[in-house]
């Protein structure tokens, strides 16, 4: 790994990598440049890059090292996912998943400069700024995401492979609020929820994923399965820890096989909705689950409601608990 490292590091000079995103730099001795830090906003150039060394400082923010170590800071990336972006070799999935990381990180550093994304969580009762910041829950206020990928790096042919951008350029995920969908620590998809009636809720092009946050839960002997995002939210926030979510009442095979691979209880808590279609959907599952010998329980919500509308309207955990402790086969 090491010896691969070094040779990735070698065939990209930072220097080169530096000016091909239009850093400009002026020569302050025969190996080293000096310019403005693409890290930080500053009107005084402090960014010095070394090239015999093949390495950076800052002395405005106090950031150093090589060409990896600068992609993981300007891009809020990992270490490996830092690896992939320089790699000649590295495949579709391992770029897709860069990008979506890289959207995803834009779209949390945007939710709290717009009063009407904050106004939607609150309303549909998430109103803890810790937690917000764990789900790493974001806002898509359109417009400036094409100019801050691009600015990445990434070319505006994969943005539009990945459905990030529509047809004529813009946010697919305008006025959405922004959910991760993440597995195995990997963001395989980016969930939009609407915060107006005039825009439908989407997913990227692409999987789902596995059930949400499943790693949370998955050695917990009892679980409580919901259908909707801001369902899981509000349990979450309610002191409901073993909670997990389906995105939907149709279950993909990897849902089902994790559902499956271990003994336990599943508390099925779909909406309680006029067509009845989420109570079908839950006692449809749970005559698959039973089918191989998972207990499975329906939770029955009030009329009209779903997990997130019940704490709305003020709910309690032990309210929510009697419920659960009501629930039908």
């Amino acid at each position: 790994m090491g010896e691969d490292v070094e040779a990735l590091k070698r065939r990209r000079p930072l220097i080169e990598y530096l000016r091909q995103h239009n850093w400009k730099g002026s020569p302050v001795g025969r190996f080293e440049f000096v310019g403005l830090c693409p890290l930080h906003e500053e009107t005084q150039p402090s960014f010095y890059v070394n090239t015999r060394k093949d390495v950076f400082y800052c002395h405005g923010c106090g950031q150093g090292g090589d060409l990896i170590r600068f992609i993981q800071l300007s891009r809020h990336l990992s270490f490996r996912q830092s690896l992939a972006c320089l790699d000649p070799q590295t495949s579709p999935a391992a770029d897709s998943a860069a990008v979506l990381e890289q959207a995803a990180a834009f779209y949390q550093q945007q939710l709290d400069r717009y009063p009407e994304a904050l106004r939607y969580l609150s309303k549909r009762g998430l109103q803890d700024p810790a937690l917000i910041k764990a789900l790493e829950i974001g806002y898509a206020p359109g417009g400036s995401l094409r100019r801050h990928l691009t600015a990445q790096g990434y070319s505006f042919d994969l943005l539009q492979q990945l459905g990030l951008l529509n047809v004529n350029g813009s946010d697919a995920l305008f006025q959405r609020i922004v959910f991760p969908l993440r597995q195995d620590e990997h963001i395989v998809n980016l969930y939009g929820r609407s915060i107006g009636a005039a825009l439908a809720h989407r997913f990227l092009p692409g999987t789902k994923g596995g059930l949400y946050a499943w790693e949370k839960v998955r050695h917990c002997p009892e679980v409580i399965l919901v259908e909707g995002l801001f369902d899981y939210a509000v349990l979450l926030q309610a002191g409901v820890p073993n909670v997990t979510c389906s995105l939907g009442t149709h279950l993909n095979a990897d849902q089902i096989r994790q559902l499956c691979d271990g003994e336990r209880t599943v508390y099925l808590t779909f909406d309680v909705d006029a067509n009845q279609s989420g109570q079908l959907a839950a006692e449809q599952l749970a005559c698959r689950l039973r089918a191989r010998g998972i207990v499975a329980r329906r939770v029955l919500l009030p009329q009209g409601h779903d997990p997130n509308s019940f704490f709305v309207e003020g709910a309690d955990a032990r309210q929510f608990q009697s419920l659960v402790e009501a629930s039908l086969p």
